[in-house]
């Protein structure tokens, strides 16, 4: 069985774009760290995340800050990240979610394989539990930072 992590960003916007649940088809358990369910339940969080955070599905595990020695994770990151990039390594992930470019730098460099939401909704697609397309359009619809000419270039 793989051993998935997520940061934040990927889990808001496949909750704002009504896709959420092709992480549970495509990888099945979803590992986060506390500091990620606290960035999802923030005040200035869309409320249908934090809604959907709130009563999270059971294929969602939050897993508590294990203290001791973190590895030499770079301080620049926000909490989120950082917990994500230690639990990921403390489990011995098979992959990490995650869309801050600095966090999949530092995951990489750790040695993590990361990929983002982007990367999600192409796999979705091409296993066929999603509409591309469709699902690229929504993600338009949000905040989520792409270049318009990447989008463009998944969609053909």
């Amino acid at each position: 069985m793989r051993v998935i992590v997520s940061d934040s960003s990927p889990i808001r916007y496949l909750v704002l774009i009504g896709e959420v649940d092709i992480l549970q088809k495509l990888y099945g358990r979803i590992l986060i760290p506390e500091a990620v369910r606290s960035e999802l339940q923030q005040a200035a969080t869309p409320e249908v995340v934090n809604s959907w955070i709130s009563s999270a599905p059971d294929w969602l595990e939050v897993i508590p800050s294990s203290p001791g020695a973190a590895p030499a994770v770079s301080s620049a990151l926000g909490e989120g990240e950082r917990q994500a990039i230690v639990l990921a390594l403390d489990v011995g992930a098979d992959l990490m979610l995650m869309d801050d470019k600095a966090g999949a730098r530092e995951a990489r460099r750790l040695g993590l394989s990361v990929t983002g939401t982007l990367g999600i909704l192409v796999r979705a697609g091409e296993s066929g539990i999603v509409d591309l397309h469709s699902a690229l359009r929504r993600l338009e619809n949000t905040n989520f930072r792409v270049n318009p000419k990447l989008l463009r270039e998944l969609e053909n």
